[in-house]
Parts: C-alpha cells; sequence; structure tokens
C-alpha cells in the first residue's frame, strides 16, 4: 500500500531583508503582481539591490512518508520549520524545491481563524469548510449537531467570526476540521490558544480519530501529548530532520539535544575545590560532582519526569572512619528539600573503613519529581555531623512528559508515584 502522505527533498527559503518572504497566498500573489513594476523600479536605483538580500532556509531536503493510520508528532525549537513544513503540507505555500504527493482529504488547523471568512458567520463557515473539503451540504447536516456540541457555541452561532475571540475561533475551528470527516488532519500549537479544559477534550478528540485509521500530523511544545497521542516522532533542528523514531525515543531525543539548542553551557562536572559554602560548614572535603544519563551520557540540565540520574560524587576522608555518609540533596529554588538521596539509606552497605581520596556512585533509578527547576546540593557526614555542604552546585530542569501513560502531565505536588483506580 502506498503512503498516504509521500516528501521528498522538500525545501523552502524566505528572503530576509526583504517584505517578501510570505508572497504564497493568493491575495499576497496578486498584491506582489501590482507592485512588481515599481519593485523593479526601486531595485535599479537602490544601492542595497537584491545582491544584499540574505535567504534563510526554513526547510532543507526533507523526506519521509507517512502512512494511513499513523499520528505523527513534530517536535523542535521555535523556528526550527515546523510550521513552515505544515503549512506546505496544507498547500498553504508553496515549496522552493522538492514535491509532496497526498492520497487523502486533508483538513488543518494551524493559525487562529485559518479557513474562516471574517465577514461570514459561525454556521456560515461550517458549510464553507466542508464545501472546501468536497463534502455535499447532506454530508455537512449530518454532522453540524456534532460540531456545535463539541465547540459548545450555539449562543454564538450566527455571529460573524470577526466578532470572535481568539478561543472561540479555535473551538469552532478544531471542531469543524476534526468531525467533517478528512482523512488526514494536521494540527499546529494553535490549540494552546484555549483554555484547559477544551485542550484535554481535543487531544481526546484526536485520539479517537487515530484510533479509527485517520492520519495525524501534530506539532506542540506539549512533550506529554506527543508521547501519548503518537507512534511517530520527527525531531526538526534549523530545517532539518535530526531524528526520526518512536515518539517516546524522539521525545527523549529533544530533551537530551534540548540545553545546545538553547545555547546553554551548564556542564555536567563541577570543580568543587572552590565553591562557596554555608558559613557553618568547614569545608573541604567534597572536591568533584558529575552528572550523567542512564545511558553514561553527559547530563544536560534537562530530565523528563521520572528519568534516572547516574551522580559521581568525589571528596576526602582526612581519618580512617566507616561512618561516612555521602548526600545528594534535591531542593526548590526556595532551598527547601524535596528530595534527599544519602549513603546511609543503602541497605547492602559494607564499605568498611576507609580513608584518603574516595568517589562513590548514586544511581537513581527513576526521578519522580513533577516539572519545574530545582537544585542539586551534594554533602558530606561524618558520625551524623555535617563536614562539607555545596549549594546549588548543579541545576536541574523537570520537563513536563506523559508519566502515567494517560495523556496528562503532572504538576501539582511536589512528586509522582505510581498508583491505581478502580471501581469498587
Amino acid at each position: 500500500m502506498q503512503p498516504i502522505i509521500e516528501v521528498r527533498d522538500l525545501s523552502k527559503k524566505y528572503r530576509l531583508n526583504s517584505k517578501r518572504h510570505g508572497e504564497d497566498s493568493l491575495r499576497e500573489l496578486l498584491a506582489g503582481a501590482l507592485r512588481a513594476p515599481f519593485r523593479a523600479f526601486w531595485r535599479r536605483n537602490s544601492e542595497a539591490g537584491s545582491q544584499n538580500s540574505e535567504w534563510l532556509w526554513a526547510l532543507r531536503d526533507i523526506s519521509f512518508d507517512v502512512n494511513a493510520g499513523e499520528t505523527i508528532g513534530f517536535i523542535g525549537a521555535n523556528g526550527a520549520g515546523k510550521s513552515t513544513l505544515l503549512k506546505i503540507l496544507s498547500r498553504i505555500t508553496d515549496p522552493t524545491d522538492g514535491e509532496v504527493r497526498l492520497r487523502g482529504r486533508l483538513a488543518s488547523l494551524l493559525e487562529v481563524g485559518t479557513g474562516f471568512h471574517p465577514e461570514l458567520t459561525g454556521r456560515e463557515n461550517i458549510f464553507l469548510n466542508g464545501a472546501m473539503l468536497g463534502m455535499t451540504k447532506t454530508e455537512i447536516l449530518s454532522k453540524f449537531d456534532e460540531i456545535v456540541a463539541f465547540a459548545e457555541m450555539q449562543k454564538f452561532l450566527d455571529t460573524p467570526v470577526k466578532r470572535y475571540s481568539s478561543g472561540m475561533y479555535v473551538r469552532l475551528a478544531f471542531a469543524v476540521a476534526a468531525h467533517l470527516d478528512p482523512e488526514i488532519l494536521i494540527v499546529d500549537e494553535v490549540l494552546a490558544v484555549g483554555d484547559l479544559g477544551f485542550q484535554k477534550k481535543c487531544l481526546g478528540k484526536m485520539g479517537d480519530f487515530g484510533r479509527t485509521g485517520r492520519t495525524v500530523l501534530f506539532v506542540s511544545h506539549n512533550l506529554a501529548a506527543v508521547e501519548n497521542l503518537c507512534q511517530r516522532g520527527i525531531v526538526l533542528n534549523n530545517g532539518k530532520i535530526v531524528f526520526e523514531g518512536k515518539a517516546k525515543e524522539a521525545v527523549h531525543h529533544y530533551v537530551q539535544s534540548f540545553s545546545h539548542s538553547q545555547g546553554l553551557e551548564q556542564t555536567h562536572a563541577i570543580d568543587l575545590t572552590n565553591a562557596i559554602r554555608p558559613s557553618d560548614v568547614k569545608g573541604g572535603a567534597l572536591t568533584r560532582l558529575e552528572v550523567y544519563t542512564a545511558d553514561g551520557k553527559p547530563f544536560n540540565g534537562f530530565l523528563l519526569i521520572g528519568g534516572a540520574l547516574r551522580i559521581n560524587l568525589r571528596f576526602q576522608l582526612n581519618e580512617s572512619t566507616e561512618n561516612f555518609d555521602p548526600r545528594i540533596n534535591f531542593t526548590d529554588l526556595y532551598g527547601r528539600i524535596i528530595f534527599s538521596s544519602r549513603g546511609s539509606f543503602e541497605a547492602q552497605r559494607s564499605w568498611g573503613v576507609l580513608s584518603g581520596t574516595q568517589e562513590f556512585i548514586c544511581e537513581i533509578p527513576h526521578l519522580l519529581i513533577t516539572p519545574g527547576e530545582y537544585r542539586i546540593e551534594p554533602g558530606l557526614a561524618i558520625d551524623g555531623k555535617w563536614v562539607d555542604y555545596i549549594e546549588d552546585a548543579l541545576h536541574i530542569k523537570i520537563i513536563e512528559s506523559d508519566y502515567y501513560g494517560a495523556g496528562a502531565v503532572p504538576k501539582s505536588g511536589t512528586c509522582v508515584m505510581e498508583h491505581h483506580w478502580r471501581p469498587a
């Protein structure tokens, strides 16, 4: 069976230092044609001619296939090329090079108001959108009540959409796109405009859509939604595909590369020798802290909920003792301890009497704290008393993820833990 979408060597470039880099819609093409004689004159008489224009490749040599019934999530930082790609697939924008083949009826929800005529009412726009999808009036009428009920906008149905708020626009636009039986549904980050209750309703509808064998292309910064809804994930960076695979693997790849794309310079290895200590701690025992991911790669500062960490702590024991206790505290930005890991909690401890330079590894298979920014603070106690402690040695940011596999991100509280609900 042929893929429902084929993308081959797709590229799109825009001219910088120019007002022309959006000439793709019919309105813009007509306006461009009217301006053409004047632009030719200006170019001949301007020192800033076209040779000084710069070009931005929003997409470069993108190729992939989508099979019927797949739900694919596109992930990437702002400016990675996600929205440009979806606009080309939706036939809103023409590519510079390459080709796209679609083998199904497509509906897209990319920007607030896309496909709506502002002077028409909500009711009239439902019929307009259905006609644009090639549906008959009878087919549209058969879905009309479902669309209105889903959007919860009966009161404003006969109001011109130019008077709608952005949230009202999204409600009606998503209801229309999801209910008029397209074989391919394309949804961009526009859902973020709606309220939380409606976002959840939309995500549930998209899940139903995928389970009925139709195809969904989904762009979102909600990584939990991508994990939960999508079978496959594609990560874009600077207009190129940098990863393609299972959705969870794509999210993991994106999180691991996130700090680099954001220009962050946090290192995974910290020299603690000259670090600032609390005034009531003598210090000098802790010498080095290193943090790694579960697969042994240097930690970049970002971790999904429930992700694994390995922390190496190096310290000096000036006297022989077996009563030493290496510790790692995870605190919030107010200094409150959220989780404390201690060597003294190790049930199988059999380290004996040690002295001199030591290096111990703390393995955390699942760091079960809610999304937010935290501090890693190492310490060392001997005979139950602090001999060294470093405040704010390293920062860690826990990223939203679908830890429970239910499409809901745990945000309240400070921790997550396995639990189950069932009827009594």
